[in-house]
């Protein structure tokens, strides 16, 4: 670990990186206050939305990365960050209103067999 030198360099590990930093993003927090993010749940940033409050620079990141559908697995790998702050962080922005969250199809809701055949028999009869 890092010694000496000032304020900010106590706080930083050299081999492990800000050891502070995933604390304070979430205040400690280590399961987000609002929404379920499972690995493959796609989260989407809602347009013209603006923050009422000041987003740390991974949340403001996280914004920007979602103008298209991301799963919250390429999120964390994006940011580089450890699954729980991901969560986290993903929660306060769905409580601020900047993000949405849509789970993955369960197998149930998928399709049957028999449908898709009937539809591509259809499709054939055009």
């Amino acid at each position: 670990m890092h010694t000496g030198g000032t304020a900010d360099e106590a706080w930083y590990d050299d081999d492990a990186g800000p050891v502070a930093r995933p604390y304070t993003m979430t205040g400690g927090r280590t399961a987000p206050a609002r929404g379920q993010f499972d690995l493959i749940s796609l989260v989407v940033g809602r347009r013209g939305v603006t923050p009422g409050t000041p987003l740390f620079p991974e949340q403001a990141r996280i914004v920007e990365l979602c103008h298209h559908p991301v799963s919250v697995a390429e999120v964390g790998a994006e940011l580089d960050l450890p699954l729980g702050t991901v969560r986290v962080l993903l929660g306060d922005l769905l409580a601020a209103g900047l993000i949405e969250t849509h789970d993955p199809p369960m197998l149930s809701e998928l399709p049957t067999e028999d449908l898709l055949e009937a539809i591509l028999v259809g499709l054939r009869a055009l």
